[in-house]
């Protein structure tokens, strides 16, 4: 399994008549045991979420409607970009990425998590996350 934030595919099925499910499975489109799920909605579209890592916890988040923009980095330094706007898409973030999100106004995010929450997973300090040393 790559250790990078990539797109995963969620099955479509339907039709525009009928209108479409789409099917998130542990061991086939989501890489971890699921402990955790979440969602984010009313987030007006000038603020800026996120600006946090995780030390251990992995995610899968799917924008359910409207468009949410992702910026990852690394510690390294790497960059990803990421546009969520279809429910049958996600994004897989590995530990160890520092995310911001933006929103549309008529956003809602949906985050299946592998671990349930825990503030020491958070590292909320852009400097400390660059130094590296969480992840040691």
């Amino acid at each position: 399994m790559s250790r990078k934030p990539r797109f995963v595919s969620f099955e479509q099925i339907g039709t525009p008549t009928l209108g479409y499910i789409s099917i998130a499975e542990e061991e086939d489109n989501i890489p971890f045991n699921v402990k955790r799920v979440y969602w984010t909605y009313f987030t007006p579209n000038h603020v800026e979420r996120g600006n946090h890592a995780h030390i251990a916890l992995e995610q899968i988040i799917v924008s359910v409607s409207g468009i949410i923009h992702f910026k990852l980095e690394n510690v390294a330094g790497e960059v990803f970009e990421f546009k969520l706007d279809e429910p049958s898409k996600g994004l897989y973030i590995p530990p160890g990425y520092w995310r911001e999100i933006k929103f549309s106004h008529n956003a809602v995010l949906l985050c299946l998590a592998s671990l349930k929450y825990d503030e020491a997973d958070y590292v909320r300090d852009y400097d400390v996350f660059k130094s590296g040393e969480p992840f040691k």
